[in-house]
């Protein structure tokens, strides 16, 4: 899996650079941010926006076999001691029989941050590298700033409507256990989780994240027994290093028809 994953980034890319190098081809994506407003706590609520032409498509921060992982530097802004940011719950795309996790259309990604001087103006500066996608796929850099000054509480609907967007907590989707088996395999871990919850509706699609720096997961193999969702997966150092899981960072995203779940962290199964 971990092979397939790179054979599929290695094509990707061979298919993007000489469009880039070579063609006239504009960029079907633009960007801005959205400044959003001040929190009683003295954070900030703002956004970045993308709209992307139809037809094409950007990554979610856990994108697939396939997928282009986003990045992003906020080393630039002036007055920010951190950014956090909320993901509205994706879309599941299948092309050519691989499968990407990712957003069409207008996407809204809410950011909290959190400034050195409370009330004092945050100047945010966004360097992103994504993937946008459609028969073919293309990295793109993109460089936005704005500067963060209003002091109104009045939250933005735009933004409002992508907080609301996203996945459901694991107490508000009703989770009652959520546990990883894990057991050593030729490459690095083989991972079995299982999550006691209602189902969210169609055929589920689990993902499920290492949270630790350098470890790929690969995408899971899902089946149900009653009330007791089932996925099966591998996960993998870049490197090919020995490693060693922290279930408590481990990130278990279940994406059904109805609703998506955010559980954060497994127990021993």
């Amino acid at each position: 899996m971990f092979k397939r994953c790179l054979s599929a980034l290695a094509l990707t890319c061979a298919t993007a650079l000489p469009l880039m190098a070579d063609d006239s081809f504009e960029i079907p994506v633009t960007g801005e941010i959205l400044t959003g407003w001040q929190q009683s706590d003295g954070t900030r609520i703002a956004a970045l926006r993308l709209k992307l032409s139809p037809g094409w498509k950007t990554y979610w921060r856990s994108p697939g076999d396939a997928g282009i992982p986003p990045h992003f530097n906020w080393s630039g802004s002036g007055n920010l001691r951190g950014v956090g940011i909320t993901w509205p719950a994706p879309e599941v795309f299948l092309t050519a029989g691989m499968r990407t996790i990712g957003y069409s259309g207008d996407v809204i990604l809410p950011l909290t941050l959190a400034p050195h001087r409370a009330g004092d103006p945050v100047t945010l500066k966004a360097e992103l590298e994504i993937g946008v996608c459609k028969d073919i796929c293309v990295p793109h850099s993109m460089s936005l700033d704005a500067v963060l000054s209003d002091s109104s509480a009045k939250p933005t609907p735009m933004i409002a409507a992508a907080l609301a967007a996203r996945p459901y907590s694991a107490k508000e989707a009703g989770v009652k256990t959520a546990t990883c088996a894990l057991s050593p395999t030729k490459d690095g871990m083989r991972i079995e989780a299982q999550v006691t919850l209602p189902s969210t509706g169609g055929r589920e699609v689990v993902i499920i994240e290492a949270g630790q720096p350098g470890l790929w997961s690969s995408e899971t193999e899902v089946s149900r027994s009653g009330a007791t969702l089932i996925a099966q997966g591998e996960i993998l150092a870049a490197d090919g290093a020995p490693l060693a899981l922290d279930r408590s960072k481990i990130r278990i995203t279940v994406l059904g028809a109805k609703y998506a779940v955010d559980i954060r962290g497994c127990t021993a199964g």
